[in-house]
C-alpha cells in the first residue's frame, strides 16, 4: 500500500477516510467498517472515538491483502432510534461489519437489522449476554465481555469475603437491568440476598445522591453499581460524600481503566471489578498500547476499544480466507468462517468463537492499586485472579441460543 503501519496509526485520531460508494462498488475490494459509538456521552471515553482508533489500527496492522480497507464512524447518542437508523443505512450504502454499539438497547436494535440485511454486526461496547443467548444471531460476534462474565467475576468474589448482603443502584435500560440479574444470580447461589434496589434513567440522571440515601437505608453490606463508566464515577463519588464507604463495600459491576482514572487511586485504591484487557498485562499488550498511545490521545486503549481491534482484525482475516466477493454477499458465511478460524491478537492472546457468537478469552478480577504502588499514570491494576475463557463466561447450553445444537 505504500504507507507504514506508524504512519497509518500516527494519523489515526485525523478524519476518517471514505471512498464514494459508486467507486468502491464498482471496485469490489473494499471492506467497510463502521464504528458505531458514543462519541459525545457517558461512555464516551471507555468507547467512543478510541474505538475508531482501534479498529483503524487493526485495519493497519492487517495490511494489503488483496483489497482495501476504510473506517467511518457515527455516534448513536445512546438511543435506538438513532443508531438504528444509522445502522440501515450504513448497511443499505455499503458498511460490511458495524462495531462496538456501546449501550444494549442500541445493540439489539443493530443485532436486529445486521441480520434482517446478511450483514456483520462485530459487539464489542454493549454487555448484555442475551445477544449470545435469547437474542443470539448468525450474524453477530460479542466479542469483549458481558453481564454473566461481570456477574461471575466479580458478585461471586465479594460474596465469599463476606458482603452478602447487596442493594443495587441500576441503570434502567436493558443493560442495566441484564448485569442486576446476571449478578442477583451469583450472589444468591453463593448464599447472599438483595435487599433491593434503585433504578434510574439513563442517559439523564447525573445527581445520585437520592439513590444512594436508599441504599444507606437498606443497611446492605454491598453497593452494587448495575451501570457503567461516567455513571459509575458519579455513583461511588456520591455514595463517599453520604459516607456509604464507612460501612458498606463498593462493587463496581462494570468500571474500567478511564474510570479509575477519573475517581482517583485514592478514592478508588481496594476496589475490585472484572475485565478481559489491561495495557500492561503482558509483553503483547504492551507492544498494541505503544503502536496506538500516541493516536488514542496518548492513553492506553481501554477494554472495549480494545475489543474493536480484536474483532475487526480477525474479521478481516476472515475475509482475507474467504475472499473479499463472498463475504461481501453473505455476512452470515463470514461470521462462521470467524467462528471456524481460531483467534489470536495482542489484545487479547489465543481463542475462539462459540456457536452462539460468544468471543471466548480470559478474564482478570483487578484490584485497583493504592497511591503507594503505583508507578505513575495508568498504572492502576494488579491481578487478583484469572479465569480461563472457557470458564469465565456462561456456559453454552444455559444460554437458550436458538443457535445451539443439543
Amino acid at each position: 500500500m505504500g504507507t507504514s503501519r506508524r504512519s497509518l496509526l500516527a494519523g489515526a485520531s485525523a478524519a476518517v477516510a471514505v471512498a464514494p460508494l459508486s467507486r468502491a462498488r464498482a471496485q469490489g475490494t473494499t471492506i467497510r467498517l463502521g464504528v458505531l459509538s458514543d462519541m459525545s456521552g457517558p461512555y464516551r471515553d471507555a468507547t467512543g472515538p478510541g474505538s475508531t482508533v482501534m479498529t483503524q489500527a487493526a485495519a493497519a496492522e492487517f495490511g494489503a491483502r488483496g483489497f482495501t480497507v476504510e473506517v467511518i464512524q457515527a455516534d448513536h447518542q445512546n438511543r435506538p432510534d438513532v443508531g438504528a437508523n444509522i445502522a440501515r443505512q450504513w448497511f443499505d450504502q455499503g458498511v460490511d461489519a458495524i462495531l462496538d454499539v456501546p449501550t444494549s438497547s442500541v445493540a439489539f436494535a443493530v443485532n436486529t437489522i445486521a441480520r434482517e440485511k446478511n450483514k456483520v454486526f462485530l459487539n464489542s461496547g454493549a454487555a448484555s449476554s442475551d445477544l449470545t443467548g435469547s437474542q443470539c444471531s448468525p450474524n453477530t460476534v460479542h466479542w469483549t465481555y458481558d453481564t454473566w462474565m461481570l456477574a461471575k467475576g466479580t458478585g461471586a468474589a465479594i460474596v465469599r469475603t463476606g458482603g452478602d448482603t447487596w442493594f443495587f443502584v441500576t441503570a434502567d435500560y436493558a443493560f442495566g437491568h441484564a448485569l442486576q440479574r446476571d449478578t442477583t444470580r451469583f450472589v444468591e447461589a453463593a448464599g447472599g440476598r438483595v435487599l433491593g434496589a434503585a433504578r434510574y434513567p439513563f442517559p439523564a440522571t447525573t445527581d445520585f445522591s437520592a439513590f444512594v440515601v436508599q441504599a444507606q437505608a437498606s443497611r446492605a453490606k454491598v453497593l452494587g453499581m448495575a451501570n457503567a463508566s461516567t455513571d459509575t464515577v458519579n455513583t461511588i463519588k456520591a455514595a463517599r460524600e453520604f459516607g456509604l464507604h464507612r460501612n458498606m463495600k463498593f462493587a463496581a459491576l462494570l468500571m474500567g481503566l478511564v474510570d479509575v482514572h477519573a475517581l482517583g487511586l485514592e478514592t478508588g485504591q481496594g476496589l475490585l471489578l472484572t475485565e478481559s484487557f489491561y495495557w500492561d498485562l503482558n509483553d503483547r499488550t504492551r507492544a498494541l498500547t505503544t503502536r496506538v498511545r500516541r493516536a488514542n490521545q496518548d492513553r492506553p486503549p481501554a477494554m472495549v476499544q480494545a475489543g474493536c481491534y480484536g474483532a475487526a482484525l480477525h474479521y478481516l482475516k476472515a475475509v482475507a480466507d474467504m475472499g473479499v466477493a463472498a463475504a461481501k454477499a453473505d455476512g452470515r458465511a463470514a461470521v462462521a468462517r470467524m467462528k471456524a478460524m481460531p483467534t489470536d491478537d495482542d489484545a487479547f492472546g489465543p481463542g475462539r468463537i462459540r456457536e452462539d457468537g460468544r468471543k471466548l478469552h480470559p478474564v482478570f478480577l483487578f484490584e485497583v492499586k493504592a497511591p503507594s504502588e503505583s508507578r505513575g499514570a495508568w498504572d492502576y491494576y494488579k491481578v487478583a485472579a484469572t479465569t480461563p475463557g472457557e470458564e469465565a463466561f456462561r456456559p453454552l447450553a444455559e444460554g437458550g441460543c436458538s443457535l445451539v445444537r443439543s
